[in-house]
């Protein structure tokens, strides 16, 4: 599959989860609607949709205290700046995002904000004093990739989608235990309200956990084809994926907008090999991302990576 044919179909798939976040939302109002007054189901909506409102307003700052990403002069950090816009002209960003700083040794970067013009990049100081030029420039590329496709925007609606189920799926289900008189609906209509309502919850998790792995893929190939070099891409996620530095940020809320998923990790270790295990990550396997790069190139990556000092190094952004 070519990275073009890649991004068309995960861009399809992107659409039908999302479709499935409308849907439910559909059912858990319709559940609602039947087991209940209808005055509360519309209290329930009309709260949930203020609280996700003001989730989405507050994305931006709360990203940056979860992740730890510290604003730095521009002039600080001019060759990182200037990697970040040359990949920006590359990706036809209107502007160039801005650049953020995580004081944590684990190598590591992500990308936040709800419109271009608004995101920024953040980069830990272990992904400066990891990666040499050629595949940091690779990880930037593929988190600019994530602003132009606008999944900044897309993974904190989803988010906030998630949220907002598990809201309204809460209310309902303390007004079934509680409610009293307000239940209307007959014991049937109770027991799949329930059910409906307790299971809602998961159901939304599992949506927002898949559309975050297409997502990665996603990114994987748009940086592969803004520099026109898909063994970058794959090399900087092998130089990840052997770099046993696990990130001190590793926030449950936060973990899809890392490159490499933080949680993923910490969560493997402790399931082992259980078979739906990866139904609960946030990002693909480093080694499915890698082969699809591999499709997608026409190459295979050599067992040794590429010696060399890194770009923190180099350029004396982090000490060795």
């Amino acid at each position: 599959m070519t990275l073009q044919e890649q991004i068309r179909a995960n861009r399809l798939k992107s659409a039908i989860v999302v479709f499935g976040f409308v849907l439910l939302l559909l059912v858990l109002a319709a559940l609602i609607g039947f087991a209940f007054d209808i005055s509360l189901g519309v209290i329930a909506v009309v709260g949930a949709v203020a609280y996700g409102i003001f989730a989405l307003v507050r994305s931006r700052s709360m990203v940056s205290r979860l992740t730890g990403a510290q604003e730095v002069a521009p002039e600080a950090i001019r060759p990182l700046r200037r990697l970040v816009e040359n990949v920006s002209i590359a990706a036809g960003l209107p502007v160039t995002p801005e650049v953020r700083i995580v004081e944590d040794a684990a190598p590591n970067a992500f990308a936040a904000g709800l419109r271009p013009q608004t995101s920024y990049v953040g980069v830990t100081t272990g992904l400066l004093a990891t990666m040499p030029q050629r595949e940091l420039e690779a990880v930037l590329a593929h988190e600019v990739s994530h602003i132009r496709n606008r999944d900044t925007y897309l993974m904190t609606m989803a988010l906030v989608f998630a949220g907002v189920i598990a809201l309204i799926a809460d209310i309902g289900f303390r007004s079934i235990a509680y409610g009293g008189r307000s239940r209307r609906g007959g014991v049937i209509v109770l027991v799949l309200a329930l059910v409906g309502f307790l299971l809602a919850p998961y159901a939304a998790l599992l949506l927002r956990l898949s559309l975050s792995r297409r997502r990665e893929f996603l990114a994987d190939a748009g940086a592969a084809e803004m520099l026109n070099d898909p063994e970058a891409m794959a090399l900087a996620l092998r130089r990840l994926e052997r770099n046993s530095t696990t990130i001190a940020y590793a926030d449950a809320s936060t973990a899809h907008l890392w490159v490499e998923s933080p949680t993923d990790r910490l969560d493997s270790d402790r399931r082992g090999v259980l078979a739906l295990s990866s139904l609960f990550n946030t990002h693909p396997p480093m080694q499915s991302r890698i082969e699809a790069l591999e499709e997608a190139g026409g190459f295979r990556l050599p067992e040794e990576l590429p010696s060399g000092e890194s770009f923190g190094v180099e350029h004396g952004l982090v000490h060795a």
